[in-house]
C-alpha cells in the first residue's frame, strides 16, 4: 500500500488541471509539435477538447473505471490526449516504450491486461498483429498514422480520427458523464503503470496513483527548490525521453497541466541536438547519455575545427574551468571572480557553444535516472549552464533528493528533498525512502511489492548509498551491482564506468570483477565518434565490428582507460579490457528499453570476452593495461597483450 497517502480532490486530478487552464487562458499555447519543418502551438482549449473527445471515445468502447489503456508511441501530444483522457475515465494508462520488440509488448499487453492500445504507426502496428491472438484481453488498437496501416483487413483496427468521432458522438449523447466520474475521483485511484526496466528479471508494473501524482507535482516541481523559482507559463521545454518513463512523465505531462510550462516534442530522438538549438528550452531534464553525447560532440567538432578555433576553445575553457572550480566551491552559485570571467568568456567562447548546443536560455539542466561522472556536470557547469543531479525513482514517483539553487555539492545527488523521510540501512548502506510519493505496489504482484514496501512504510530502494557532509548523498552503486573481488574488496563498478565513458570514442563499458582477482571491462565504442576520427586519419574501415579492431581505435580505447585509471585507486585499476565488436542491443537481451545494461545477460553472451581476459590468451581485441601501469613494458600498437597481473 502507499505510504501515508494524502487526500486529493476532484479539482487536483490532471485532467481537472487541463479543464482549468482551458477555462483561464484558453488561448496560450499548452504544446507545440513539429510539422512539415514549422512548430505549431496547440493551445489549452484545443489540448482540452481532444482529451474529452479521446476519453468519449474510450467510453464509447467499454473503458471504464480500473481498466487499462496502453499507449505505444514515441512522444507527441496524441500521448498527453490519450494519458489525460484515460485518466478522465478514472481508467489506468500503461506507456510502452516505442523500441520494445514485439516478445516485450505481448508479455505486457498480458501483464496489464490492456483492452485498448494506442499505437503510433505501422510498426507499433505490426508488432502487436504479430502478437495479438496470445493477448486474450485486446480488442481493439488505435493506430494515430494512417500511413500503410489503413488498408490493413483487421477489423479490430480504427484510426486516430475515427475515436474522436465515436468519442464526439457519445460526449454528445452523455454531456455530464465526465463531470460524474470526477466527482468520485479517489486519492488511491491507480492513475498509471509504469514498467520497471527489468535488468534483474522481467519488468514489473508500478502502481501510481492520483495522490502520489499530486504530492510529486508539489514535492519535486514546486516547493523543492530544484526549479528556482517554480516552473510557469513563461517557461519552454523540449520532451523527448520516453514518456513511459516516471522522469519524463514529471517533466512534461506533470509539470505542463500543474505550472503550464510550454512543451515542445522533438521530431525524433534522432533529432535533439537539432531541436534544442531551434527551442532553447529554459527547463530541461535529460539522462547522463544525453549529456555525455553533447559533451562528445562538442570534443569531436573540436578534432576538426581551425587552429583559430581550437585556440579559442582552449581559451574559454580554461576560463571555464576557473568558473566552474569557483562555481562548485560556492554552492554551484556565481562568485564575483567567477562573474567576472563568465563576463570575458562569455563572447570568446560560452554564447556560441551555448546557443549551438541549445542551452542559451536554460535557467535549470537536470539530469537523473542513472549516475553521471562529476567530469560531465563540470565541462557544463563551465560553459555556464546550471546543473542539478537528482536522483528518484519509479517506485517513489522520483522524489528522493536533489541538488538545489545554492547547495550544489559535485558527486553527490543533493539534499532529501524537503518533507521527506530518507535513511541509510545500517547494515548495508541501502537507501531507504518514505512519503507520500511511495507507489502503491507493483500490479499482480503482493509478494515483490512486500519485499519493496516494508511493514513501517520504508521503501527499500536497492541503491547503496553514503552521506557527505552529514546532509548530501552520494550513491555508491546498486547494491545487487557492487564487486566483491577474491581479495575481499568492495567496488563501486558504476563509478569506473561513468568514467570511462566520459571519452568521446566509448559508449559502452561494463567493468568486471566479482570473485575475480583484478577488474577487466567490456567495451563498446561509440561508433559516431570513432568513425569520425578514424576518417580524418586517414583509417578505412567498413563496419563496427570492423573499425573495433583496428589497432589505432584500440589504442584510442586503451588510452581512456589509463586516463581513467590514474583516477582510482590501485585496486579499483582496470587491468585488461576487451572490445564488442557489435553494438549492444535492446532486441537481443543485452539493454533494457532505458538502455541499461542487462549485466547477467552480458556475462552470459560474452563469457568468452570475460574468460579470456582471466587467461593468457588474445583471441579477441583488446588489451592488457598491467603492465603499462607498472611500467614494466610498453604495450604493442594493438594493445592485445593477454599476460595477468
Amino acid at each position: 500500500m502507499s505510504a501515508m497517502a494524502t487526500q486529493i480532490s476532484a479539482a487536483q486530478t490532471l485532467p481537472a488541471r487541463i479543464a482549468q487552464r482551458a477555462r483561464d487562458t484558453p488561448q496560450l499555447v499548452a504544446l507545440r509539435e513539429k510539422n512539415l519543418g514549422v512548430w505549431r502551438g496547440i493551445t489549452w482549449a484545443r489540448y482540452h477538447e481532444h482529451v474529452q473527445l479521446v476519453a468519449h471515445g474510450l467510453a464509447d468502447l467499454g473503458i471504464t473505471v480500473g481498466e487499462r489503456v496502453g499507449i505505444l508511441s514515441e512522444n507527441r501530444p496524441e500521448w498527453l490526449f490519450c494519458d489525460l483522457g484515460t485518466l478522465s475515465l478514472r481508467a489506468i494508462t500503461v506507456g510502452f516504450y516505442s523500441t520494445n520488440p514485439p516478445a516485450e509488448v505481448e508479455y505486457q499487453l498480458n501483464d496489464a491486461g490492456i483492452r485498448i492500445l494506442i499505437a503510433e504507426d505501422q510498426e507499433q502496428v505490426d508488432k502487436v498483429l504479430e502478437v495479438w491472438e496470445r493477448c486474450p484481453a485486446l480488442e481493439h488498437v488505435v493506430y494515430l498514422e494512417p500511413r500503410g496501416v489503413a488498408n490493413y483487413a483487421e477489423p479490430r483496427l480504427m484510426s486516430f480520427t475515427e475515436l474522436l468521432d465515436r468519442g464526439a458522438e457519445h460526449q454528445r449523447a452523455h454531456p455530464a458523464l465526465l463531470d460524474d466520474i470526477a466527482a468520485h475521483a479517489q486519492p488511491d485511484d491507480i492513475a498509471t503503470l509504469i514498467y520497471t526496466s527489468g535488468t534483474t528479471g522481467p519488468p514489473k508494473g508500478a502502481m501510481l496513483t492520483a495522490a502520489n501524482i499530486d504530492y510529486a507535482i508539489g514535492a519535486l516541481l514546486s516547493d523543492s527548490g530544484l526549479v528556482d523559482p517554480p516552473a510557469s507559463e513563461r517557461d519552454v521545454s523540449l520532451s523527448f525521453l520516453p514518456l513511459c518513463h516516471v522522469a519524463e512523465r514529471m517533466f512534461t505531462t506533470w509539470n505542463n497541466a500543474a505550472n503550464g510550462l510550454v512543451v515542445h516534442f522533438a521530431e525524433s530522438i534522432d533529432t535533439v541536438a537539432a531541436d534544442l538549438a531551434e527551442v532553447q528550452p529554459t527547463l530541461l531534464f535529460a539522462v547522463p547519455r544525453i549529456w555525455e553525447k553533447l559533451q562528445s560532440g562538442v570534443a569531436i567538432r573540436m578534432m576538426a575545427a581551425s587552429p583559430v578555433k581550437k585556440a579559442a576553445f582552449r581559451a574559454g575553457m580554461g576560463l571555464g574551468n576557473k568558473i566552474a572550480a569557483a562555481r562548485i566551491d560556492n554552492g554551484g552559485e556565481h562568485t564575483a571572480t567567477s562573474r567576472l570571467l563568465y563576463g570575458l568568456g562569455y563572447p570568446l567562447l560560452f554564447r556560441a557553444l551555448r546557443d549551438k548546443l541549445g542551452l542559451r536560455k536554460v535557467r535549470a539542466a537536470i539530469s537523473g535516472a542513472a549516475p553521471i561522472s562529476p567530469d560531465v556536470l563540470r565541462f557544463f557547469t563551465a560553459l555556464g549552464v546550471p546543473m542539478f543531479e537528482a536522483y528518484g525513482m519509479t517506485e517513489n514517483c522520483a522524489i528522493a533528493t536533489a541538488n538545489r539553487r545554492g547547495r550544489v555539492k559535485l558527486g553527490t545527488v543533493g539534499e532529501p528533498i524537503p518533507g521527506i523521510e530518507l535513511t541509510l540501512d545500517e547494515r548495508t548502506g541501502e537507501i531507504l525512502t518514505r512519503h507520500p510519493g511511495t507507489f502503491a505496489g507493483y500490479w499482480q504482484r503482493p509478494e515483490a511489492t512486500e519485499s519493496t514496501i516494508d511493514t513501517d512504510g520504508w521503501l527499500h530502494t536497492g541503491d547503496v548509498g553514503e552521506w557527505v557532509e552529514g546532509t548530501y548523498v552520494r550513491i555508491v552503486d546498486r547494491l545487487k551491482d557492487i564487486i566483491i573481488t577474491a581479495g575481499g574488496k568492495n567496488i563501486s563498478p558504476s563509478e569506473i564506468e561513468n568514467q570511462l565513458k566520459t571519452s568521446p570514442f566509448i559508449k559502452e563499458a561494463v567493468v568486471i570483477g566479482d570473485k575475480r582477482p583484478y577488474l577487466t571491462a567490456l567495451i563498446g565504442i561509440d561508433f559516431d565518434s570513432a568513425a569520425d576520427w578514424a576518417s580524418r586519419n586517414g583509417i578505412q574501415y567498413t563496419t563496427y565490428r570492423d573499425l573495433s579492431r583496428k589497432p589505432q581505435i584500440i589504442s584510442l580505447v586503451q588510452q581512456a582507460i589509463l586516463a581513467t585509471n590514474e583516477r582510482f585507486a590501485r585496486v579499483e585499476n582496470v587491468r585488461k579490457f576487451r572490445l564488442l565488436l557489435k553494438e549492444l542491443d535492446h532486441d537481443d537481451g543485452e539493454l533494457t528499453a532505458t538502455q541499461k545494461v542487462r549485466r547477467a545477460a552480458l556475462a552470459d553472451r560474452f563469457s568468452d570476452l570475460i574468460e579470456d581476459m582471466y587467461f593468457d590468451n588474445t583471441h579477441h581485441p583488446g588489451g592488457d593495461l598491467s603492465q603499462i601501469h607498472t611500467g614494466d613494458t610498453e604495450p604493442d600498437s594493438a594493445g592485445t597483450q593477454g599476460d595477468s597481473p
